[in-house]
């Protein structure tokens, strides 16, 4: 990952990470406040989860649904997030890639690739072990999920 962003910051891009290790307590809130918030499940049908001391259900539905939407604002969710992900196996990164159009890259082979569209830098993150989930813009991990 390290050599990856390095190459990147070489080359002249520039790399913003917003979410590294999700510990398996965030990920359980950051999943159920966007399912809640969703409209994807009740929260009265959240399952607890030890350690972790919430109560999904408030007075009201619409309080319960404000509440959780209140939190995924807070955690700047954008894609429903997984329960089990990568984040929490310490094999992901999300983060955002900027100013390489037009620019060279050296993949871990030290093969020179022109970058003409940042789809380009797919295969190159793929030599350095760091594979790019197209559905998700800022994600990235050791096996592409």
């Amino acid at each position: 990952m390290n050599s990856f962003i390095a190459a990147i910051k070489t080359a002249g891009g520039s790399v913003r990470i917003s979410a590294t290790y999700r510990p398996k307590e965030r990920a359980y809130l950051m999943h159920y406040s966007a399912a809640i918030s969703n409209g994807n499940i009740a929260p009265a049908s959240v399952p607890a989860m030890d350690g972790v001391n919430i109560e999904w259900v408030h007075d009201t539905p619409a309080e319960s649904i404000s509440a959780a939407t209140s939190m995924k604002t807070a955690y700047a969710i954008v894609f429903p997030p997984a329960l089990v992900s990568r984040h929490s196996d310490k094999t992901a990164i999300d983060m955002t890639i900027t100013g390489m159009s037009g620019k060279s890259i050296v993949d871990a082979a030290g093969t020179t690739v022109s970058i003409t569209n940042l789809s380009d830098l797919n295969p190159v993150g793929a030599t350095y072990g760091v594979n790019k989930l197209v559905s998700d813009p800022p994600h990235w991990s050791a096996d592409g999920h």
